[in-house]
């Protein structure tokens, strides 16, 4: 029901692509205005995404996605009548584009986090191939239609099918009933949760070296759909019609390649297959800007297509697929920010280049970007997905404390003591690295480890967490994968039970008055 509510909202979203595109080149001789029409498109995305992945981990994800259509069938619906009436400007479409895909910012990370709600974890990777292939089934037609209903009926038209097509996916989703666990602890505030996410993120390798070249990519293979309203216009016979036909040639391939892409993964690992979309969309944009025959341009918008879906594709699994539930909207928007936000420059940029050297010079130097894409992985390799364990560990069992502590009550200061032998001290630092950063991803700071000068088979490690709630969030935040390494210090451990944990809670101000302990210390097993 969701699937095919997206298709026809997708679907409409491709129309209004082409209207308002198509709409610029008539308001405006300008390459980078017309350009822009793409960039306020996506930069939105880019600015707002990392909130919106905040509160779609923090807050009911459903009602965050019915608020973002209904927001953006509200503009949709304006830009309708302000078109009807002739009122639009440049300035004023690029606005309504922009409101447009700020709209589109709130809705995306909820969206592809609830994908992880609607399948199980083994079918995540089909589950977004699948949605990818519903996207580019409607731009194999969709630009069409968007041409057809321009050239016949003006844009204003292509906006109203727009506003129309947001609402079975409204209806969809107010008849979608998600499962929701109960919660475990408070949920996160706004700003810390904003800072969580970017902090694991930042600590995790795999993720940024998938961030960094999806911001690349982005930035190199956005000139396709930034100047290809250019490449119509070029032609004596170009008119909306053909810009739509190209459109469509890009969503052909892009569907091939989202058939062929189970069997690529199957044989191919993921760096070779990010490489081949690179070197595909590179050649794609050589023969597109090099090329005056609107035929060889077609074809040449095939393998765009296609290596368009596997890179995006596959950048999003991978980010999915090493992330954990408790931050995955906050990751994938994240990617998205990175990825929009190198569309939205590229979008500028080779508009510039455009406007400067001429729409050949554009196409061809940001098919040379995406081959030094390609060959960058030689040093920022693509990591594979699925080979650590991301389900929640659950042993945590919150202690029964003996001082009246609130849950925003801190700082805590919670220290560990291992007894551990000298002839495995060499082990054991090499495990304290990977726990130092799991502590540090996961919430913790000042992370720290003392050696016993008068015992020095004696260490203890020390971090602090901001406050009780964070404490037992930091704890739920633990995978399976994290509990190997506990394991492991565990079984370097001498002790004849198990490592002492004292929490402690800080004291700021000190006074002869004070009939309370000063540092309320508890020692559980």
């Amino acid at each position: 029901m969701l699937w095919t509510a997206t298709l026809i909202s997708n679907f409409g979203g491709l129309v209004q692509a082409v209207g308002a595109a198509w709409l610029m080149t008539q308001l405006t001789d300008s390459s980078t205005l017309i350009a822009l029409v793409q960039a306020s498109n996506t930069l939105p995305i880019m600015l707002l995404a990392i909130a919106s992945g905040a509160l779609a981990d923090i807050f009911d994800r459903k009602t965050l996605l019915l608020a973002a259509q209904l927001f953006m069938l509200a503009v949709s619906v304006g830009l309708a009548l302000v078109a009807w009436q002739g009122w639009l400007t440049p300035w004023l479409l690029l606005m309504f584009t922009f409101l447009i895909g700020a709209g589109q910012a709130l809705y995306n990370p909820p969206w592809q986090a609830s994908m992880g709600d609607l399948v199980p974890r083994a079918d995540l990777p089909g589950a977004v191939t699948l949605n990818s292939v519903g996207f580019n089934l409607m731009r194999s037609v969709g630009p069409a239609a968007g041409g057809f209903i321009v050239a016949g009926f003006g844009a204003a038209a292509a906006f109203a099918v727009n506003a129309l097509s947001y609402l079975p996916l409204l209806g969809a989703l107010v008849r979608w009933k998600p499962k929701t666990g109960p919660r475990t602890a408070p949920p996160e505030e706004f700003l810390p949760a904003m800072a969580a996410g970017l902090r694991y993120v930042a600590l995790s390798p795999n993720l940024m070296r998938v961030i960094l070249r999806a911001a690349l990519f982005g930035f190199a293979a956005i000139t396709v759909l930034a100047l290809l309203p250019l490449v119509a216009k070029s032609h004596p016979e170009g008119g909306s019609m053909l810009y739509g036909t190209l459109l469509g040639c890009f969503g052909i391939g892009a569907i091939v390649g989202a058939v062929l892409n189970p069997r690529i993964r199957a044989r191919h690992d993921n760096e070779n297959i990010v490489r081949l979309a690179f070197v595909g969309f590179a050649l794609a944009l050589v023969v597109l800007g090099q090329s005056r025959s609107i035929w060889l341009q077609g074809l040449a918008m095939l393998p765009a297509g296609a290596s368009w879906v596997l890179a995006l594709s596959l950048f999003n699994v991978t980010v999915q697929l090493s992330t954990p539930r408790w931050v995955v909207a906050r990751a994938l928007a994240l990617y998205q920010t990175a990825t929009f936000g190198g569309m939205a420059a590229g979008s500028w940029a080779w508009g510039a280049v455009a406007g400067a050297h001429g729409l050949p010079v554009a196409l061809t130097a940001a098919g040379g970007v995406l081959a030094l894409g390609a060959v960058i992985g030689i040093w920022f390799r693509a990591p594979e997905f699925g080979s650590v364990d991301l389900d929640p560990v659950n042993r945590f069992r919150e202690p029964a404390l003996q001082l009246d502590l609130r849950g925003r009550s801190g700082p805590i200061m919670v220290m560990v003591d291992y007894q551990i032998a000298q002839a495995d001290v060499p082990e054991f630092l090499r495990l304290m690295k990977r726990r130092r950063d799991i502590r540090r991803r996961d919430g913790a700071r000042n992370w720290a480890l003392l050696r016993d000068l008068e015992h020095p088979e004696q260490w203890s490690e020390s971090y602090h967490i901001a406050t009780w709630d964070d404490y037992v969030r930091h704890n739920l935040r633990r995978t399976k994968s994290d509990a190997g390494v506990s394991e492991l210090l565990l079984a370097l451990h001498k002790g004849e039970a198990d490592p002492v944990v004292h929490r402690m809670i800080e004291r700021h101000t000190v006074s002869e008055s004070d009939d309370v302990p000063l540092v309320g210390k508890i020692e559980v097993p």
